[in-house]
């Protein structure tokens, strides 16, 4: 079996109240997707269009870039998996604590992983060090944009030093923004036309909680090396139900502004309360938080029926630090109802 260190694990018997462990949007699918879902099961019988044309019509409506420069694949993973099988580099560099899909896909084709630590001290953000990990013998760089685990954003500025610095290198560099839109940071989208080694990873799992449909999209103004890169999924890699909800759900007006101001409320509470119970919690501006306790706390709120992303499943963290999906605010509140009574009796 695969080993899986991600969220969302709960099928493995034990009852599971709540799942902050996955950082999916708390207001869960928009209405008209699941319409959508519901509606349209008479085009089931058919074969998906491999092409995902009228998706990719409208992703490349919503971003204002060409349907040439859209790629749709089975969830971000799916995307990155196919990109490292692509490109085969022999060195690529990330940042730790990152996602881990990155390294093990690259690993998977034989190549050396590089992690950049992100200093504690620093609130785990990304600093210009970064730049001078990014030398001419490194093929590939994955950046998440804000970091997961930590739900930092990037600075502006130094972005664009490092999108530089790679173009010169002759670097391929794939910044994930899965969860830009839960934030207000800047999106690379503007830097597209004139950095054809810049691609963005984007994904309708977290913004529009389809994390079951899988589906996500890289944007790229390379479209030979979109093309590339396709060629190495399945032609039928995106089914016909995740291509009607993805096109429904970009259409649902004002999800994104609904979906901030909740996630913004619920987040700062959360962090309030956290700090309030003892544990020390890291700056983030996404739909998750990171924090850490003085002991392990997982296992005690596993036991309550509460799932944790652990921590030690990230490089450069232990078993005290911990992930937390922001919920609604009932479930947020028994989060901070468990807690106080798994740290203080």
């Amino acid at each position: 079996m695969l080993p899986y260190d991600h969220g969302g694990d709960i099928y493995g018997g034990q009852e599971i109240r709540v799942d902050f462990s996955v950082n999916t949007n708390p207001l869960g699918m928009p209405e008209s997707a699941v319409r959508a879902i519901r509606e349209g099961t008479d085009q089931d019988a058919r074969y998906p269009d491999y092409r995902c044309r009228a998706l990719r019509r409208a992703l490349a409506e919503r971003y204002g870039t060409p349907e040439n420069t859209v790629l749709c694949g089975n969830g971000a993973a799916d995307l990155i998996f196919r990109l490292c099988a692509c490109l085969r580099p022999r060195r690529v560099l990330t940042v730790a604590p990152t996602f881990s899909e990155y390294g093990r896909s690259a690993a998977v084709f034989g190549a050396e992983i590089a992690e950049y630590p992100l200093r504690e001290e620093n609130g785990f953000a990304v600093d210009s060090g970064f730049l001078a990990a990014i030398t001419p013998g490194t093929d590939l760089v994955f950046l998440c944009n804000p970091n997961n685990p930590t739900g930092r954003l990037c600075d502006p500025e130094l972005l664009e030093e490092i999108v530089l610095q790679c173009g010169e290198n002759g670097t391929v560099l794939v910044v994930d923004e899965c969860f830009i839109e839960f934030t207000e940071g800047e999106t690379l989208l503007p830097l597209l036309t004139d950095n054809s080694h810049l691609l963005l990873l984007r994904a309708f799992t977290k913004l529009y909680a389809m994390a079951g449909l899988r589906l996500g999209f890289l944007l790229c103004s390379d479209d030979v090396l979109l093309d590339r890169i396709a060629a190495y999924g399945a032609q039928w890699s995106v089914s016909t139900v995740a291509q009607r909800a993805g096109i429904a759900a970009l259409a649902e007006e004002g999800w994104i502004e609904k979906t901030r101001g909740f996630v913004s409320t619920q987040r700062s509470y959360l962090a309030k309360e956290l700090t309030g119970l003892g544990l020390r919690v890291y700056p983030g501006e996404a739909n998750y938080l990171l924090a850490r306790a003085s002991r392990p706390i997982r296992q005690p709120l596993l036991e309550r029926g509460l799932m944790v992303r652990d921590g030690s499943t990230f490089t450069g963290l232990d078993e005290k630090y911990f992930r937390i999906g922001v919920k609604t605010a009932a479930e947020n509140q028994l989060l901070i109802d468990t807690l106080r009574e798994v740290l203080h009796g």
